[in-house]
C-alpha cells in the first residue's frame, strides 16, 4: 500500500536514523494496512512535498496520503480527492526568536516570515496581517525543510506553520529555548488522510479505521489488551468493534477482526498520541482529546 507521507516532521512522519518511519501520520498508513491487508508493514512510504500531496491522490501515485493535510472546501470540492476523517486537530501560529521581544503575533509589524508554498498557511496569514492591520512578508519555499532552515539561518524574522509543527522543528534547533511559539492560534486546521475522488469503499475503509482507532481509546481497548478483550469482553460496542459479535468489518469489506489487528499492531489513537507526540515533543491532548475529556474526538457509532 502506498501511502504519501511528510519529508520529515518529527511526531507525524519522520525517518528515524534506521529509515524506519515514525510519527502519528505514518502510524494512520500501518493501521490501515494492517486492516486492509493484515500486515502493518506492508506500507511503502511516498515523502512528498507540500505542492504534491494532493495531487499524488489524485493522480493515483499513492493509495493515501496522511500528511499533515487541511480539509478545506476546495480541495474537498475541486481537487479530485475526498478526505476521510480528522485525525488531528491544529491551528496555525508563529515563531520567533526569543531575542525580538514579542510576545503576540499583533506585534509582528514590518516582519519577514519563512512559510511553505502548496498550502493554507500564506493565504492565513494574509488575512491575519489584514485584519490586524500589519504588514508582513512572506518568504516562501518549496519545502518545509528548505522553510526551517532558512528561518534557523536568520533569512527571516518569523516561521509560520502549524502549531503542532513548530513544536516538532523547533526541538531540532541547536538551542530550543532561543525560540518561542507565540500564542495565538490565526486559524483552524483540521488535519486529514486523503484518497482519490470516486473510490466510496476506500473511501470508508480509511474513514472507519480512524473512528476505529479513537472508540477503541473511549472504551479502553488497547494495543495490550485486545486479545482479551475480543475473546472476553461483556461489553456490546466492544464486541461489535472486535468482530466478537455481528460483522463490522463486512459492512466497509473487511475482515470481522479488522480492528483487532489494527489495534494489536498500532494500538489506540491514544497510545499512537502518545509515544509519537506527547513522549517526543511534549504536546498535550488539547482539541485532540476525546469528546468525554473536554476534547473534539468523536467517533461515529461502529454498528
Amino acid at each position: 500500500m502506498a501511502c504519501g507521507v511528510s519529508e520529515g516532521v518529527p511526531g507525524f512522519s519522520n525517518a528515524n536514523s534506521e529509515g524506519i518511519w515514525e510519527g502519528l501520520d505514518a502510524d494512520v498508513c500501518r493501521a490501515v494496512a494492517a486492516a486492509v491487508l493484515g500486515d502493518a508493514g506492508a506500507v511503502r512510504f511516498v515523502p512528498l512535498a507540500s505542492k504534491q500531496k494532493v495531487l499524488a491522490v489524485s493522480s493515483g501515485q499513492v493509495d493515501l496520503t496522511s500528511r499533515t493535510t487541511t480539509w478545506t472546501m476546495k480541495r474537498d470540492g475541486a481537487e479530485g480527492v475526498d478526505f476521510t476523517a480528522v485525525v488531528y486537530y491544529d491551528g496555525q501560529g508563529f515563531m520567533i526568536s526569543a531575542d525580538a521581544g514579542i510576545s503576540s503575533a499583533t506585534e509582528l509589524n514590518d516582519v519577514t516570515v519563512c512559510l511553505t508554498t502548496g498550502t493554507t498557511t500564506e493565504l492565513n496569514m494574509t488575512d491575519f496581517a489584514r485584519a490586524n492591520n500589519l504588514t508582513m512578508e512572506a518568504v516562501v519555499f518549496e519545502g518545509k525543510r528548505e522553510a526551517v532552515e532558512a528561518y534557523a539561518s536568520g533569512r527571516c524574522d518569523a516561521l509560520t506553520t502549524d502549531s503542532s509543527q513548530l513544536a516538532a522543528f523547533r526541538t531540532g534547533f541547536a538551542d530550543p529555548s532561543a525560540h518561542v511559539i507565540l500564542p495565538e492560534v490565526i486559524s483552524k486546521e483540521p488535519l486529514a488522510p486523503l484518497v482519490a475522488h470516486g473510490d466510496n469503499q476506500w473511501k470508508d475503509v480509511v474513514t472507519w479505521v480512524v473512528y476505529g482507532l479513537i472508540e477503541a481509546e473511549e472504551l479502553g481497548v488497547t494495543q495490550a489488551n485486545v486479545a482479551d478483550m475480543a475473546a472476553n469482553s461483556g461489553n456490546p460496542s466492544i464486541q461489535r468493534m472486535l468482530g466478537s459479535s455481528g460483522d463490522t468489518g463486512g459492512l466497509v469489506g473487511l475482515g470481522s477482526t479488522w480492528m483487532v489487528d489494527v489495534l494489536s499492531a498500532v494500538g489506540n489513537y491514544g497510545e499512537i498520541y502518545e509515544r509519537n507526540l506527547t513522549a517526543t515533543l511534549g504536546l498535550e491532548r488539547g482539541l485532540n482529546a476525546q469528546w468525554t475529556a473536554g476534547g473534539l474526538l468523536y467517533a461515529m457509532p461502529i454498528r
